[in-house]
Formats: C-alpha cells, structure tokens, sequence
C-alpha cells in the first residue's frame, strides 16, 4: 500500500530520532514525496529525492519562503511554529527582498578574514579546553561543539568576552528547557542580549558584524538588523554544532582516524565531508509553500501547505539516476543510525547539506572552517581521545529537522597547565603573539 494512503508518519519521537535512515526507507515507497507529521497534529510533505529537491529548490515561479498563509492554521502554541514562523529575515523572503538581505549576510561575512576566523577558532577552542583538560573527561557536546559557535559569535558580533558564557546560557536555555516557561525566559534573555548588542553599536561601530549589517548599503531598517543577527546566529549555531560533534562522534568511533595524529590518511576534513553526506546536521528543512495547487514529482499539493526538504534522504537516496552528482559515492540505500563509517573523499562529493538554489547557505565556507578547526584543535591538544559509550548507543536528540547528539562523553588523559610541550593554557598566547589584526573595513 503507497503510504499516501496511511496516517503521516512521525519524524518527532524516539523512534525517529534512533534511526531516521529506516523512516526514510519506509517513506521512499510513496515516491519521491511523502507525508508526514513534524508535530502532533501538524503535517507536511518531505521531498526525498535528490532530482526532486533540486526541482524545488531552483523552481522560484513556483514554491516561496514565505509562510505568512501556512501559519494562520497553525496552534500559537505548537512547538514547531518558531523554526518556522515569518520574520523579516532572508530565510522567510523571496526574489528582490530575499537578495537585498542576503547581500547584507555575505557581504559581511566576506569582511572576515580566514586567517582571523581560524585564529579566533583556536583561542575559543583552547579557552573551552582549558575547563576540562585537567579533568581527563568532557561531554564533547554540552563542553565543546554547542559553546565553540557560541564564543565566535559574542566576538563576530562584537560584544565584549565577558558576554558570551550569557550567550551560551541563553542558547542552552532555549534549547534545553525542562518546560515552556524556562524556555521562555532564556528566550527573553537572548532577546535583551540581542537589544544591548545593538545598542552598544548604534552608539560606537567596529569591525564586526553587527556594524557590518547596519552600515551595509542596503539600508536594513532596526528591525531587520534585530531579525538578521537572530538568525545567522541561530542559523549558525546549531548546524555547526551538530556537524563538529557529529563528526567527532565518527572519528572517535573508527580506528581508520586514529592513526591521523600520527600521519594516517584520514583526516577531520573526511569526516566533515562523510557527516556533509550521510549525516546532514540540518537533515530535514528548507521549508517552501507552493503559490498554487501543484503536482509535484507524482504528488498533488495545494497552495500553501508546507514541504520541507530531506537533505538527509535525498543525499543517501539508493540507486540514484544516471547524471545525478554523488550516486556512486553514496553508498548502500540504508544504514542504522546513520553508523556508515567510510570516509568521505577529500573533496566532498556532490550534496545537499548546504542546500541548493536562491537560499543554499550563504556562509558554508566559515562553518567549515570552524568545525574543522575545533576538530583538529581538541585532536592536537587531546591525541588519545576516545569515546566511552559505543556510537551505537549513543543519544540522538528528538525532532524532525535536526541530526544532532544529545551528549558525545569521551575521555584522555588529563593535561596540567604547568606540564612541558604545547598545551591550552600556552597555545593561545602564541596564536594571540603572532596572529594579524582583523580586517577593519566597512562593507563597499
């Protein structure tokens, strides 16, 4: 029976979450397209596909970010509503206004230097090591991968060090709260974070982001600056987090890495690009509404009924067609828990991690660099790393779009601050002696 016919399937609970490789595979035999349920009660269609998901995201005349209509039948209530609920943002415009504020984010982001944002990357990555490299065990998720984006961004932005472990709490806040109303509040606290941030720069520039998006050419209004920062945060923090602990959680758990500190052929990189493939941080999302009644790849959908993406499905989409990038690199059709440990070649192969069309993701290569930086950084500092929990029983975290750990706990021998030979407490200093200063300009 073609699961048109059943009750959505769930990409909410448990079962999902432990292996959302066998959902996909039961959802492949609708088609290309399928239902499913992303909260109790709320469905949609996820695009399985990788020709399908190319179609949407090109197709511009026919599918639009904006979720303004879709939103009216959604409870105020549901969890789902503020990943998915219009702002003024580039995630949720189309055509002249998505482009105007897109230029505000890579314009910005290109002031960046790679040589800066690798230094800042070691310093933030040394400060967090320091906290538990005399201890000999960290949860790699909650003490590194999740803070690391975290400390980049307080400085990006530019509001003073001290801020960020407020940044990190509020973040952690929001994601972790044991109810609503403690989620609520960290969500007030990052909204009066993000008004004191704007404030400070209103009342003196620098080189950061923040000055960055207000002075940019594009004339974003007080609001839009607000709503932008929100979101390449936001945007920024949980993918790269997820990418630099899912790729930990690989390297940790097949020996073909280890030999890497001593040489070997596999690197941080091979495991960025195999997690980029068959791991997706962000493994259902691009959220698109069809401006009219569409029959898409075999499946009717009426205007304005959400389809998300499956980054996910479509990039380990089994026997994929002659001519479409990746099918041989992709491996078999399905594996448990996503456990696939080859390494990915050097260069990546072809994906859909980062998305496609209009809205792919405007700063891949900075979240690349960072969560390869961090990764060699805790692989140079802590060489005999290692996992105490199989990675097949390791915690996933439930929801329909992420890919991500719940805790990554591993342990090393401890390191001491006054032992000899390079360590967290002497590395930074270094990095800080010989590093350039960051660019100063405005964008042109």
């Amino acid at each position: 029976m073609s699961y048109h016919a059943l009750e959505p399937v769930p990409l909410y609970g448990p079962d999902f979450a432990a292996d959302p490789h066998a959902v996909y595979a039961k959802l492949r035999q609708a088609g290309p397209v399928a239902k499913v349920e992303i909260a109790p009660g709320l469905p949609a269609f996820l695009v399985l596909s990788y020709q399908a998901a190319l179609d949407l995201l090109r197709d511009t005349e026919t599918w639009s970010k904006n979720p303004s209509v879709w939103q009216e039948t959604v409870p105020k209530d549901s969890p789902i509503l503020p990943m998915l609920q219009y702002r003024p943002n580039v995630l949720f415009n189309d055509g002249a206004e998505h482009a105007r504020l897109r230029s505000v984010v890579t314009d910005s982001f290109s002031l960046i230097e790679p040589h800066d944002l690798r230094r800042r990357t070691i310093e933030a990555s040394d400060m967090l090591l320091r906290d538990f490299a005399e201890r000999g065990t960290v949860d790699l998720v909650t003490e590194y991968a999740r803070p690391l984006p975290l400390v980049l961004f307080n400085a990006l932005f530019g509001m003073p060090d001290h801020h960020s472990p407020r940044l990190i709490r509020t973040l952690a806040g929001m994601m972790e709260a044991a109810s609503p109303e403690e989620a609520i509040d960290a969500g007030t606290e990052f909204e009066q974070y993000v008004l004191e941030l704007v404030t400070l720069k209103s009342e003196k520039r620098g080189p950061d982001l923040t000055s960055w998006f207000m002075d940019h050419p594009a004339g974003l209004s007080l609001e839009e600056v607000i709503h932008q920062i929100v979101l390449t945060m936001a945007a920024g923090h949980e993918p790269t987090t997820n990418l630099t602990s899912n790729a930990l959680s690989r390297m940790l758990s097949n020996p073909d890495y280890y030999s890497t500190l001593s040489g070997g052929a596999l690197t941080p990189r091979d495991a960025v690009n195999d997690v980029l493939r068959n791991e997706p941080p962000m493994a259902n999302y691009s959220a698109h509404y069809p401006r009219h009644n569409v029959r898409f790849h075999g499946t009717w959908i009426h205007a304005n009924q959400l389809v998300l993406v499956s980054y996910a499905a479509a990039n380990t989409e089994p026997q994929t067609g002659a001519g479409l990038p990746g099918a041989a690199a992709l491996g078999g059709p399905h594996e448990p828990a996503g456990m696939r440990t080859g390494a990915a070649p050097s260069d990546g192969g072809s994906h859909l991690a980062w998305s496609a069309g209009p809205h792919a993701c405007p700063v891949k290569q900075p979240a690349l660099l960072i969560a390869i930086t961090a990764i060699e950084r805790l692989a140079n500092q802590l060489c005999d790393i290692q996992l105490t929990v199989p990675r097949a029983e390791l915690e996933w975290r439930v929801g329909p779009f992420h890919r991500a750990l719940a805790h990554l706990p591993a342990s090393f021998t401890p390191l001491t601050p006054d032992q000899a030979g390079v360590t967290p407490w002497t590395s930074s200093s270094r990095t800080r002696r010989h590093a350039t200063s960051p660019a100063t300009a405005g964008p042109a």
